[in-house]
């Protein structure tokens, strides 16, 4: 294991202890450490199962309950109809994606306002503020184009599907079938006639 990594093992009594500094932590301690971009790794302390994305979730569960949350209920709900759909993988790809492309346009924007302006410059925040407001609509637009881009892909498939089956079934032979529905309606038709004879 790579000496940066930090290991943190969860002992049965949902204690976390910091194996660097060989002291017990808690979960404010883990979240200090995402924000810090210290990396790290949870792992059970009696099977060594990785832990990670357990606790990482727990902590954006904290976030959400207190107070200001980020995620809307129809959003959690969207990405809740994800899980086990043909979309899931790419989706979570996706999201991944440009949240890493936002945040190295953040630290790009900083830096270059740093080196332009000072540390601590009002100019510097102002700037970034209002790269922020812009972020809103510009994302709403780019999320707009992207889905109906994929809706035309979708549609795409589908037919794409459909004509391969076609094609596939029209190789075969199957008893009583007729490529013709007026053939085909033609044999199973029944006499009115017949029928109203039977009854009588």
């Amino acid at each position: 294991m790579p000496d940066q990594l930090r290991l943190i093992k969860k002992y049965p009594n949902r204690r976390l202890y910091d194996t660097r500094t060989s002291s017990y932590i808690t979960l404010s301690d883990v979240k200090d450490l995402v924000l810090a971009n210290d990396e790290f790794k949870v792992v059970d302390a009696k099977t060594g199962d990785d832990l990670t994305r357990g606790i990482l979730l727990q902590i954006i569960l904290e976030e959400e309950a207190g107070g200001a949350p980020m995620f809307t209920s129809d959003l959690l709900s969207h990405m809740i109809r994800f899980y086990g759909n043909a979309m899931q993988g790419m989706m979570g790809k996706y999201l991944e994606n440009n949240i890493k492309a936002f945040t190295d346009m953040q630290l790009k924007l900083q830096d270059q306002a740093r080196s332009i302006y000072g540390e601590n410059s009002p100019i510097s925040q102002d700037l970034w503020a209002q790269f922020l407001n812009f972020q809103g609509p510009a994302m709403q637009s780019m999320m707009g184009a992207y889905m109906e881009q994929s809706k035309k892909m979708l549609t795409q498939m589908q037919e794409q599907v459909e004509s391969q089956t076609r094609n596939l079934f029209s190789g075969f032979q199957f008893p009583n079938y007729s490529q013709n529905p007026q053939e085909t309606n033609h044999d199973v038709a029944v006499d009115p006639r017949k029928t109203s004879s039977n009854k009588k």
